[in-house]
């Protein structure tokens, strides 16, 4: 009998099991300000028609504004990381193709590699002075586009005023010409993040998107053929349909007053968060192939959030009492809001209370 109870428990306990251990419950900081995170869920400001008016975003800009984040976080890859999956091609060739722009003009323009590049960029920093000049801010701007962080010189760019935004001080004529048709690239991070990090005196953005969790297609084409198919089939669900009548709605409004923030209300809402789930990956983390297509899929997702988090603490833990603004695809939301709530020393703010 024992040996049969020790079975049953030891066949039952993974599943039962729940750690004692809970740091969400345990939230601090005892002293200081508290690290403040606001989600901003998005649509993809590149899916958008191409009619729609993008100063239609202001109300959305000034909601945001009037929180007053030190910091914002974008749904970017970092200079440092689109470098190191560089050095992997055989695994990141696609995704470094997708993701990653060449900064290497750049580098050869003032002579640093991404990594010295990153370096350069922070020792500016670190002595910035609180007037500095143009000919410092194009400097700044050429060092970061040469890490890899071009929306970072986006904001130096945006910074300065318009008779300074010229060639000079590392930014030849080619750069400069790029960053003045980068600023009005349909994106969230130009036009959203960019902008307001310059409204509010930011002198970079953060970049946080992380694609280390990507894989290649599989090599053998009807195992490929067969992964999309169970998951295209996991996302042909009523949730999914629901939701896509939704955005057709949210998208046919967006040029009537307030309707840019009803689709960021909704986008944000608790119940957006979930349908994410149900029609995205919850979906196709119960799809029955026997290859676990789904689970394949779920795990890189998993994985990928996980780690924008990561990267988001990481900047949170150098700067101690920042308030961040994290603006990122609507379907990371509840996730990055799941995963930061775990962290001690972060504290998440509604955006109801944002953009209401």
């Amino acid at each position: 009998m024992l040996v049969g109870a020790a079975q049953a428990q030891a066949e039952t306990g993974p599943r039962d099991y729940r750690p004692s251990f809970h740091p969400e419950t345990l939230k601090g900081p005892p002293a200081g300000k508290p690290n403040e995170v606001l989600v901003l869920g998005t649509t993809h400001l590149s899916g958008l028609p191409k009619t729609f008016d993008m100063g239609l975003l202001a109300p959305l800009i000034e909601r945001l504004a009037n929180w007053k984040p030190t910091g914002i976080a974008t749904e970017d890859l970092s200079g440092l990381q689109c470098d190191a999956l560089r050095r992997y091609p055989h695994r990141y060739a696609a995704t470094v193709k997708t993701y990653c722009y060449d900064p290497s003009k750049a580098g050869q323009a003032i002579g640093l590699d991404v990594p010295a590049a990153n370096a350069e960029a922070e020792r500016m920093l670190a002595a910035w002075p609180a007037q500095p000049t143009a000919a410092q801010r194009r400097r700044l701007a050429a060092v970061f586009i040469a890490a890899g962080e071009r929306n970072s010189a986006l904001v130096q760019w945006l910074r300065l005023p318009d008779a300074e935004r010229r060639a000079g001080d590392g930014l030849n004529d080619e750069l400069a010409a790029y960053l003045d048709s980068f600023k009005v690239r349909r994106n969230e991070t130009t036009l959203i993040a960019a902008v307001l990090a310059a409204r509010l005196g930011h002198e970079r953005l953060w970049s946080v998107d992380d694609h280390s969790a990507d894989t290649p297609d599989s090599s053998d084409p009807a195992e490929q053929k067969a992964f999309e198919a169970a998951i295209m089939k996991a996302w042909d669900n009523p949730v999914s349909h629901a939701r896509r009548a939704q955005d057709e709605k949210l998208g046919a409004d967006l040029d009537k007053p307030d309707g840019v923030l009803n689709l960021y209300r909704a986008y944000n809402s608790p119940e957006a968060q979930m349908q994410a789930y149900e029609s995205d990956f919850g979906a196709t983390f119960v799809e029955p192939s026997p290859q676990g297509f789904g689970r394949q899929y779920l795990g890189f997702w998993e994985t990928r959030n996980l780690r924008m988090v990561a990267n988001i603490r990481d900047v949170l833990g150098q700067h101690p009492g920042m308030r961040m603004l994290a603006i990122v695809g609507a379907s990371h939301k509840g996730y990055y809001e799941a995963y930061l709530n775990q962290m001690h020393d972060v504290r998440l703010v509604s955006s109801d209370v944002v953009l209401r």
